[in-house]
């Protein structure tokens, strides 16, 4: 743990080139009274490090030394792709890797491009969970569940009340929330990870599909789970206006047959996920829509108008 610490006080003051004793300190996560003894043992390592006295001092190294310390073993190189999403290496358990990874990286660049990593970070940012998700705390699945993901190893997982042997092949952020490709008796399935109990890592490491793409089998099966939501199907006259307003409230599944049903007349068929939903989508035409079915849906929306004219109808 301690030699960790000293290399990453040296690639510090590699990177940044001077920082004050509470600086390294509030970086390392140690007391000042630590990051003192460190340096000594440093320079009696034969670190060229130096103390600046007087205010505005602090440690740096003698100009021109640089460390060769800066080679990524394999999990920080791992973690160094998933950087651009903080949150999810923090629920995985990876932020202390990726953080030595990036430090590593840094220290590796020119002096002129020292900057670069901080530049990027103040220009470009990725939020990955949704809007109002709160601070809940990660699955306590996920970690566990990561580890396998990156060790080949398969599980013995509880879902859904029942105990199964998974083979976890990846792991997917969608808003928020965590899911995970795994195989199953030849079939590669999507969980959800908070639906998981216990999670026993196996002493069992499996053989990868070199043909799994996890991206791309990802799409297929949120493409095909968007797909299968759309059960119902209602018959509209849309106004040119309404043919506009179209593509920003249908659902995105859906906008292509939609768009490749309609008529000169502006009749279109929209598939929808039920009647109730398409009636919060026909209000959001207001005007430019006439519902001609199903009988259930055009009701609701005669009602609806009704309701309206009723609230108007004595304005002026």
């Amino acid at each position: 743990m301690r030699a960790s610490r000293l290399m990453s006080l040296v690639l510090l003051l590699q990177t940044r080139g001077g920082m004050t004793a509470a600086e390294l300190a509030g970086e390392l996560e140690v007391s000042e009274r630590t990051v003192h003894r460190d340096v000594v043992a440093l320079s009696a390592a034969g670190v060229p490090v130096y103390a600046d006295r007087g205010r505005g001092g602090g440690y740096r190294l003698l100009d021109g030394y640089r460390t060769r310390l800066t080679g990524l073993d394999r999990a920080e190189a791992e973690a160094l792709f998933l950087s651009g999403v903080p949150a999810a290496l923090r629920e995985m358990g990876l932020e202390e890797v990726a953080a030595t990874a990036r430090l590593k990286a840094a220290a590796a660049l020119s002096p002129r491009l020292r900057d670069a990593p901080a530049v990027a970070a103040q220009r470009f940012h990725l939020d990955a969970p949704g809007w109002f998700a709160g601070d809940d705390p990660p699955p306590p699945a996920l970690a566990p569940l990561a580890r396998a993901v990156w060790n080949d190893r398969r599980v013995a997982a509880v879902y859904k009340d029942a105990e199964r042997v998974l083979e976890p092949y990846g792991l997917v952020l969608k808003a928020g929330a965590w899911y995970l490709a795994a195989r199953l008796k030849e079939r590669f399935l999507i969980f959800r990870v908070h639906r998981f109990g216990e999670v026993a890592l196996l002493d069992e490491p499996f053989e990868r599909d070199p043909g799994f793409d996890l991206a791309a089998y990802w799409k297929e099966r949120s493409a095909a789970f968007t797909r299968s939501l759309l059960r119902d199907v209602v018959t509209l006259r849309l106004s040119e206006r309404g043919v506009r307003m179209l593509r920003h409230i249908a659902d995105p599944a859906a906008l292509a047959d939609a768009l490749a049903s309609l008529r000169p007349d502006g009749t279109v068929r929209l598939a929808v996920e039920s009647v109730e939903v398409a009636y919060a989508q026909v209000l959001r035409f207001g005007p430019e829509a006439e519902v001609l079915g199903p009988p259930e849906l055009r009701a609701m929306a005669a009602r609806a108008a009704a309701r309206m004219a009723a609230l108007y109808g004595d304005q002026p």
